[in-house]
């Protein structure tokens, strides 16, 4: 057999590779409209996966919206004004680029360090480190 007949037949036995981003799945925001507050009801659901500390989500959809928010006792975020789901979710898009995937691995194993008053990304799937936001 050639070279280009095992080259072939090599690639067709070899299993597709699904992408590292099956491990990682952000839920679409639940938003709705009450009075002049949008609430974002499946935030806390949305914490769990991003697994952050809920402070620190909100303090930065409240930067990037350019709003106030609050959350109430049932863990839903309520932000003043009204936001589009679409505008919601690709705020939170933002946040897991930036504070929850590694990029280096891509994998969202990864805490927040503070070091010398700067936030790190650690991974702890590969050992990089970066800064946050990035």
């Amino acid at each position: 057999m050639d070279y280009e007949k095992q080259l072939d037949r090599a690639i067709e036995e070899t299993p597709d590779i699904e992408g590292t981003s099956s491990r990682f799945s952000l839920p679409d925001p639940e938003i709705r409209q009450e009075g002049s507050a949008t609430v974002y009801e499946n935030f806390q659901s949305t914490l769990n996966t991003l697994d952050r500390e809920a402070d620190h989500v909100m303090k930065y959809l409240q930067n990037e919206l350019g709003t106030s928010a609050n959350i109430d006792d049932r863990g839903r975020l309520r932000l003043k004004g009204e936001f589009r789901q679409e505008r919601v979710r690709e705020a939170m898009e933002e946040y897991a680029d930036g504070y929850v995937l590694c990029s280096e691995c891509g994998l969202p194993d990864t805490r927040i360090e503070k070091e010398n008053g700067a936030e790190i990304l650690r991974c702890e799937a590969c050992g990089a480190r970066s800064a946050t936001g990035e």
